[in-house]
């Protein structure tokens, strides 16, 4: 096996190359072209393309992992080690043409992720870490803000496309951060706001009904970069449990105000 900084590299390399396939398939991409996996959630054959590429690209420079995927392109489980992708993370964005979309990378050793690249297509910033190595942007440093209260931070969400079950809960959330934070932010892309999260353009990002590979990757390039990753409890099933709270120094103070309505 090639060392962890090895397929670091190789990773970097394949989002980049795939980030100009999606950035060139925008140019020629048609309302036609959309498909439904299901209500509101919207799919192309730009993410099932650049999914089959990034997966053969990783097959060959490791070819004993398995693959955990959004588009189920290849069903291969590793004995230890999975590879974790979103091909196109904000399909809706790219679809209507909003320029915040992003392909991110997870390398999983077990139930822990070791590597993680998030490529933010348009802006063309490259966010990545190793476990134990720090996180970096362009091959610079980056760390969380030392913002530790609420009225200091700036919040990224995301919202809800088709399980409105918790909606009152959620909404008396963003009811509270309203009212006492510096703002609050939708992006689109939850591994484009754990990255800015990793770099300090937010303090914090919080989102629920969210699968693996939206925040894998992210989530340890904030880790990396000093910040915290919990659920909504303020415990550890953030990979599988379907809900996340990332940030700085200000992430105890979310999940205690998440806690009070969750």
């Amino acid at each position: 096996m090639e060392s962890l900084d090895y397929f670091l590299q190789q990773t970097i390399n394949i989002a980049n190359d795939v980030g100009s396939f999606i950035r060139e398939e925008r140019e020629k991409f048609s309302v036609s072209d959309i498909q439904y996996k299901g209500k509101n959630d919207l799919v192309s054959y730009v993410d099932t393309e650049a999914e089959k590429a990034i997966v053969e690209r990783l097959s060959g420079i490791f070819p004993e992992a398995g693959f955990i995927t959004e588009e189920k392109t290849i069903n291969k489980t590793g004995k230890e080690y999975n590879w974790i992708i979103d091909p196109l993370d904000g399909t809706t964005n790219f679809i209507h043409g909003l320029p915040l979309y992003s392909t991110c990378i997870g390398l999983m050793k077990g139930n822990e992720v070791v590597l993680g690249v998030v490529y933010e297509v348009n802006r063309d910033e490259c966010f990545y870490a190793v476990k134990g190595h720090g996180a970096f942007c362009n091959g610079q440093p980056i760390k969380v803000t030392a913002a530790d209260t609420i009225d200091q931070s700036l919040f990224a969400t995301g919202f809800p496309i088709h399980n409105f079950k918790k909606m009152d809960q959620y909404l008396a959330i963003l009811n509270e951060l309203m009212k006492n934070a510096h703002g609050l932010r939708r992006l689109g892309s939850a591994a484009v706001d754990l990255a800015y999260v990793a770099c300090g353009r937010c303090e914090a990002f919080f989102e629920y009904n969210l699968n693996p590979w939206d925040v894998a990757a992210g989530s340890l390039i904030v880790k990396e970069a000093g910040g915290f990753v919990t659920d909504f409890k303020g415990e550890d099933d953030y990979i599988n449990g379907r809900e996340i709270i990332a940030g700085g120094p200000v992430q105890p103070r979310l999940v205690e105000l998440v806690k009070k309505f969750w």
